[in-house]
């Protein structure tokens, strides 16, 4: 399905954060139990030059490539694994209608590589909970590419998107080559 269209069929709405807390989002578990949790799984999956895993899987030395910023890092203490759709704004857009092992599944989505992402702690942290509306990642030449993912995202979870969100979404893949997009619904 092309992004545009994927797009259109998002629901349109006024979000609501009443409730919120991070904590109703139970994350980086190790749901294969093998000694990583989801952080360090997204970590491995990402790098570009493999760490060594040690006890408790501390990763050491290897390298990852920060899409936000246009970076590369040696140290995976300098990322977060950001949740595309942050908590928050997928709280706002309907999560808070899930069950508590729904949002804890979406936390910790290794299933689509588009979820979770390792990126510069201070490209994660500038964006914090704001949508495409509020905030673009600072390397401009990963711009398409972030906001095709959020509607693939947003998609899969049948998410809705607040009207600035969607004008901006709009706006901003209006400058990108139509990608079309596969998604797997969850819930």
């Amino acid at each position: 399905m092309p992004v545009r269209d994927a797009l259109a069929e998002l629901t349109v709405g006024n979000e609501d954060r009443t409730g919120y807390t991070r904590d109703k989002f139970k994350h980086w578990t190790d749901a294969d139990r093998d000694g990583c949790n989801t952080r360090a799984e997204v970590l491995l999956e990402e790098a570009v030059t493999a760490p060594e895993v040690g006890t408790k899987c501390a990763l050491t030395r290897g390298s990852w490539y920060s899409p936000y910023d246009d970076q590369y890092f040696d140290n995976a203490r300098q990322l977060d694994v950001d949740h595309l759709v942050p908590l928050a704004e997928a709280w706002d857009s309907g999560a808070s209608e899930w069950t508590a092992m729904q949002r804890e599944a979406y936390a910790n989505d290794l299933d689509d590589s588009r979820a979770l992402i390792a990126v510069s702690a201070a490209s994660n942290r500038s964006k914090a909970d704001k949508d495409p509306a509020e905030w673009l990642p600072p390397y401009a030449g990963f711009w398409c590419t972030y906001v095709t993912n959020w509607v693939a995202d947003k998609t899969r979870y049948r998410l809705g998107v607040d009207p600035a969100e969607r004008v901006a979404l709009t706006e901003r893949l209006d400058a990108c080559p139509d990608q079309p997009i596969t998604v797997t619904l969850v819930r």
